[in-house]
């Protein structure tokens, strides 16, 4: 019994072709050898982190345990084993019919949908090859199975299917990119690199903090002012040290005054010059209107908050900037200490200086962190762009094959035929697998990539690849001494990783900048004073880009930055709001809530519906109603009440199988489920067009503010002739201010929070 158990388990875990494979070939296609060597790490991702974990460590150790010992008695492969129980177990063979039947019902599920709709912009319905599909299906091509893993949070770094068998770092380059036993060369020396009354680096890091001011940062609030900027807009300036000067905006940028590093100043205008195209009369050759202003602000070392990134747009321009800035501060520190190198090689014997204090307990420098591979493979190539003066004097960069074989992507892996929103393409382009990390080592004209943590200057890595490294406590194997002196913490694209696992970004936070367990070869003489000190943090710059404000962005910035310098957020309130973009004749009924707190809200909404609202909906009349729920565990919530109360209702969320999303879409459609519990995550990662909506109840406002009206402009899809019958209900609090500005506008709004009664709105078309 014990060792058809194991069969049945092993069996369990493989996909159809590697059945298929094993009955034909007597074992596993050597392709798939390495896939179960780290399937657990996955679990980091999901919503129930630590029951996820137990559950799974729980039974490997129980199938490693009983393959062990069957190994000792009789030596026979896995694989043998595993063909003997495909052909013997009854079992098996029925499982296998499962599979089968229901691949053949979700394609009979996709036809029907094919047939029964009528007219949908840009969508084939289910039976689209999506690259987001769940990777059950067999046809599925590897970008689909690797988006729905990332949908959920698995690991797909160390799996073959994905390009990466083992993590890979950079060995046999150590001395040559070593800081401590190289030079600087003359010619590409920094020619302020001494000049301590203009430099801002040097400002910056050599400024000598007392305890009386750490102390009154760690104590006491922060003073804030206002100012109007140009572009930007409205800048939120916060400090607690006192006579810090507002910052002005230089409406003119000369490069030379910039205090670049030699190389940067001549090979910026060439890198940039695709974004000045676009640009009407620019006032300089060198930077847009929103770059001069944000490189303004990251040059003087303030913590940054921008929360207007869009990729469509400025999202490039942005990702440029930021490259800048992060290679300026590397090229000018690491010159600092290969030109001290120099002062110490060339000094008397027997003289000994304090003077020399220029690196940190750790040599990482900057910590760039990106939701997928492709951002990552994009800050490389502007990297190697900037760092390469003409075409003539190419740099040297050591594994850019292998860097461009596991983080490029292949155009024929995308679906053909494949419409989505065009924001949806810019977020999703090219590999985007979100477990991945990556250290890049630069020394003057060349560039090291994949080397080692603690032989980097920079480290790209995303929330869920920077969090396996870290570990959990208790951990044996774990990691986060390499973040002990991060100097510049970036964080682009912040509002995916609430559509991935915002708790990653919060385990960064708190281990970062932490006093080291060991000291890692150090030379204590050359550590600065502010690292010994443990007041790293004080003078960490952390640049945090996101499309949308969100009370949890928001806490991070608030509460997770320290730098002496100050803060600087940039708070602009929509006008209008996404609810102008509705194109259908729909009454809006905004409904609000009471709560006594921000954390008893989450009650109060549930509470609120299943008093309030849903008994409006409960008669047959009011059937074909979508609710929307942006959190999984409402979600959860719901659908467990919705079971309990034996409601006619189906559900999709995120995790939910392809052939069970076909199911209750026809279902929705046809009207045999009256109920369709929709989660945001799903709709993020997806976008389909749910068909045969009448009624929409938004259990809480939308995380992003545009999928209002993508949701509310769903109705359309049908033409039933029924327009008047439809409805929309949106539940709010007091605590969704920022969420509801961005639907309805800053004047509503405001209206709309002094008012406790409901409110009407009814839009007629798009404005």
């Amino acid at each position: 019994m014990g060792k058809r158990r194991a069969g049945r388990e092993l069996l369990r875990s493989l996909s159809k072709k590697q059945k298929k494979h094993l009955r034909e070939f007597g074992e596993e296609h050597p392709f798939y050898d390495k896939v179960f060597a780290c399937c657990f790490i996955g679990c980091y991702c999901c919503c129930c982190l630590h029951l996820c974990f137990s559950f799974q460590s729980e039974d490997s150790d129980k199938s490693s345990a009983e393959s062990d010992s069957e190994t000792e008695v009789e030596q026979v492969s896995g694989y043998h084993k595993l063909l003997a129980t495909l052909k013997t177990s009854p079992e098996s063979e029925s499982e296998e019919e499962e599979d089968e039947s229901e691949s053949e019902e979700a394609e009979e599920s996709e036809a029907e949908m094919d047939s029964e709709g009528s007219q949908e912009t840009g969508e084939g319905e289910g039976g689209e090859e999506d690259k987001n599909d769940v990777p059950e299906e067999e046809e599925d091509t590897a970008e689909q199975m690797l988006s729905q893993e990332q949908a959920d949070g698995t690991d797909t770094s160390c799996d073959p299917r994905h390009g990466v068998i083992e993590e890979f770092t950079d060995v046999k380059h150590e001395s040559e990119f070593s800081l401590e036993t190289n030079f600087m060369e003359e010619e590409s020396g920094d020619c302020n690199a001494d000049r301590k009354d203009s430099n801002p680096f040097k400002q910056h890091m050599d400024k000598e903090l007392e305890e009386k001011e750490i102390e009154k940062m760690s104590t006491l609030p922060k003073t804030s002012s206002q100012s109007q900027w140009p572009r930007l807009g409205q800048l939120i300036f916060s400090s607690t040290l006192e006579k810090h000067k507002t910052l002005k905006a230089d409406k003119e940028v000369d490069v030379k005054q910039l205090h670049l590093h030699k190389p940067l100043e001549s090979t910026w205008p060439k890198v940039n010059k695709q974004f000045l195209s676009a640009v009407d009369k620019p006032i300089d050759s060198s930077f847009t209107p929103l770059q001069r202003e944000l490189f303004c602000i990251m040059n003087s070392y303030r913590d940054l908050f921008y929360p207007e990134r869009n990729a469509l747009t400025n999202g490039e321009e942005i990702r440029h900037t930021y490259c800048l800035h992060a290679l300026n501060h590397v090229l000018k520190a690491n010159a600092q200490v290969l030109s001290n190198n120099a002062k110490r090689r060339d000094r008397k014997p027997g003289t000994d200086t304090d003077d020399h204090r220029d690196q940190g307990l750790t040599r990482p420098k900057v910590l760039m962190i990106v939701p997928f591979r492709e951002c990552a493979l994009r800050i490389v190539h502007i990297l190697i762009s900037l760092l390469e003066v003409n075409d003539k004097k190419k740099i040297d960069v050591s594994n850019k094959k292998r860097f461009k074989g596991e983080f490029g992507s292949d155009p024929e892996e995308k679906p053909p035929n494949l419409k989505r929103p065009e924001d949806y393409e810019a977020v999703f382009a090219g590999n985007i697998d979100d477990h991945f990390r990556i250290g890049v080592a630069i020394l003057q004209k060349s560039m090291r990539l994949y080397a080692p943590f603690y032989s980097s200057d920079i480290i790209i890595a995303s929330p869920l690849g920077i969090r396996t490294v870290i570990g959990a406590e208790g951990e044996k194997k774990r990691d986060f001494d390499f973040l002990s002196s991060i100097e510049i913490l970036i964080i682009d694209q912040a509002d995916i990783y609430l559509m991935q696992n915002w708790e990653h970004v919060l385990h960064l936070m708190k281990h970062i900048n932490l006093l080291p367990l060991d000291s890692h070869g150090v030379d204590f003489s050359r550590v600065r004073m502010l690292n010994l000190n443990n007041w790293s943090r004080y003078y960490r710059q952390t640049l945090l880009f996101s499309a949308l404000q969100d009370p949890q962005i928001n806490s991070v910035f608030n509460k997770h930055c320290f730098n002496y310098i100050g803060q600087v957020a940039i708070r602009n309130m929509p006008l209008t709001g996404s609810i102008s973009h509705v194109v259908v004749q729909l009454p809006h009924v905004f409904r609000r809530l009471e709560a006594d707190s921000i954390t008893s809200v989450i009650d109060a909404r549930f509470q609120f519906f299943i008093d309030k609202v849903l008994p409006e909906y409960r008669d047959a009349i009011m059937s074909h109603t979508l609710i929307y729920v942006p959190s999984y565990f409402d979600y959860v919530r719901l659908r467990n009440y919705f079971k309990k109360e034996d409601l006619n209702f189906t559900h999709i969320c995120e995790y939910t199988k392809k052939a069970a999303v076909c199911r209750a879409r026809r279902f929705f459609l046809k009207g045999e489920k009256q109920f369709l519990l929709f989660t945001e995550r799903f709709h993020f990662y997806k976008r389909y067009t749910i068909k045969g909506i009448r009624n929409l109840i938004f259990y809480e406002l939308p995380t992003y503010s545009h999928f209002y009206s993508e949701i509310c402009n769903m109705l359309k899809a049908t033409d039933s002739g029924v327009d008047a019958t439809w409805t929309c209900t949106v539940l709010y609090s007091k605590y969704d201010a920022q969420k509801l500005a961005a639907v309805v506008g800053i004047d509503r709004t405001a209206q709309m929070l002094q008012s406790k009664k409901n409110v009407h709105l009814f839009v007629t078309g798009e404005n």
